[in-house]
C-alpha cells in the first residue's frame, strides 16, 4: 500500500493557510481535474478525489486540528478509517457549491444530476482499550443500533423502485424565481418544497420502510484500531454511520478511544545506578509505545520515587544512628535538597 500524501502538500498550501486559501486551492485543483473536463482519465479522477479528501479535512476546524496533531490516523487515514473511500457522489454532494457553477453545476451541494442528495447522521461510540491493545493494535467488533438501508426496496423508499419526476421543479430539485425590482430582474433559487430537493416523487411507497428507504437494525461493525492511539483520540470510519433516506450518503462512525488501566502489565528490569535520587527521571530510548503514524516507537520515561519508612523499631533506629557521622550521609552542598537524615528527622520528630 502506497503511503498517503500530506494534505497540505496535495492542495499546495502552507500549514498556516487560512480557510479561504484552502478553499481557493481546492477549487483550482477541482476545476483542473474535474471528470467532465477529463473524460475517461483515471489519473485525473484519482487526483480529483485526493484533492476532495484533503479539502474535507482541512476545511473543517476540528478535523484539521486532529490531523495537525496525529496525522492521517487522527482523521481516519490509517487502518481502514476515514475519507479514503470517498466516491464521486460523496464529493459532488458535499462540495458541489465550491465550483461556483462551473461545468453546469448548481450550488447547494447537488449531485452531478442536479438532484439533492441527503446525508445520514454520524454515529459516535466509545471503545475501551488496554495498554497492551494500544501498544500492538487490535481488531474490535462492536454492535450498534442504527439506520440501515431497507432491504425490501434497496433503500429507494419506492415500491418496485418506481419514481415520478417532480412536476413542481421538473426534476431539478430547485425552484427558480425571477422578480422585477428597481435594480432590475433579480433571480433567486430555493429548494423545491414538493420533493425536498430530490427532483422526484415516489409513485408507490415501500410498505416496509413507508417510503423512507431506511429501517432501524442492529449491525456488527469490525474496527481495526492502529497501534499507538492515545486516550481521547477520535477515529472515524467513512460511511459506517446512519444510512440516509432514499439512497443518500451514509454518515460516518466516530470512535472515541478510552484507555483502561491494565491489571497485570508492568515494566521491569530497569537498571538503577547506586546513589540515584528520588525524583530523577530515566529515559529508555525506543522502549515506549508505537507512534500512531508508524514512525517507530517513543521513549519510556521512568520517574524514581524512593520510599522513606515512617515507623522503625529500636534496633532499626540504632542501626541508622550508627551512620550519622559518616560523610556519605551528608547532602551535597551544591544540591538544594535535604539529606537522608534530615528527611528521616522530619518523620521522627
Amino acid at each position: 500500500m502506497s503511503k498517503k500524501r500530506d494534505y497540505y502538500e496535495i492542495l499546495g498550501v502552507a500549514k498556516n493557510a487560512s480557510e479561504e486559501d484552502v478553499k481557493k486551492a481546492y477549487r483550482k485543483l477541482a476545476i483542473k481535474y474535474h471528470p467532465d473536463k477529463n473524460p475517461d482519465d483515471k489519473q485525473a479522477e484519482e487526483k480529483f478525489k485526493e484533492a476532495a479528501e484533503a479539502y474535507e479535512v482541512l476545511s473543517d476546524a476540528q478535523k484539521r486540528q486532529r490531523y495537525d496533531q496525529f496525522g492521517h490516523a487522527g482523521v481516519g487515514g490509517n487502518g481502514g478509517f476515514g475519507g479514503g473511500g470517498m466516491n464521486m457522489d460523496d464529493i459532488f454532494s458535499q462540495f458541489g457549491d465550491i465550483f461556483g457553477g462551473a461545468f453546469g453545476f448548481s450550488g447547494g451541494g447537488g449531485s452531478r444530476s442536479g438532484r439533492r442528495m441527503t446525508r445520514g447522521t454520524n454515529l459516535r461510540v466509545k471503545v475501551k482499550l488496554t495498554l497492551q491493545e494500544i501498544a500492538s493494535g487490535v481488531e474490535k467488533k462492536i454492535k450498534v443500533n442504527k439506520h440501515v438501508g431497507c432491504k425490501t426496496c434497496q433503500g429507494s423508499g419506492a415500491k418496485n423502485g418506481q419514481y415520478d419526476t417532480c412536476r413542481a421543479c421538473n426534476g431539478t430539485g430547485a425552484i427558480t424565481r425571477v422578480q422585477q425590482t428597481i435594480l432590475g430582474a433579480m433571480q433567486t433559487q430555493t429548494t423545491c418544497s414538493a420533493c425536498h430537493g430530490e427532483g422526484r416523487t415516489i409513485k408507490d411507497k415501500c410498505h416496509t420502510c413507508h417510503g423512507e428507504g431506511i429501517v432501524r437494525e442492529e449491525e456488527v461493525i469490525t474496527i481495526n484500531i492502529p497501534a499507538g492511539v492515545a486516550e481521547g483520540m477520535q477515529l472515524s470510519m467513512s460511511g459506517k454511520g446512519n444510512a440516509a433516506p432514499r439512497g443518500g450518503i451514509n454518515g460516518d462512525l466516530l470512535i472515541l478511544v478510552e484507555e483502561e488501566e491494565h491489571p497485570h502489565l508492568k515494566r521491569e528490569k530497569i537498571k538503577i545506578e547506586p546513589g540515584t535520587q528520588s525524583g530523577k527521571v530515566l529515559r529508555l530510548k525506543g522502549k515506549g509505545l508505537p507512534d500512531v503514524n508508524a514512525y517507530g516507537k517513543g521513549d519510556l520515561l521512568v520517574e524514581i520515587t524512593i520510599y522513606t519508612p515512617t515507623h522503625l523499631s529500636a534496633e532499626e533506629k540504632k542501626a541508622l544512628e550508627h551512620f550519622r557521622d559518616s560523610k556519605n550521609f551528608f547532602p551535597n552542598p551544591s544540591k538544594k535538597e535535604k539529606g537522608f537524615f534530615d528527611r528521616m528527622k522530619e518523620y521522627f520528630d
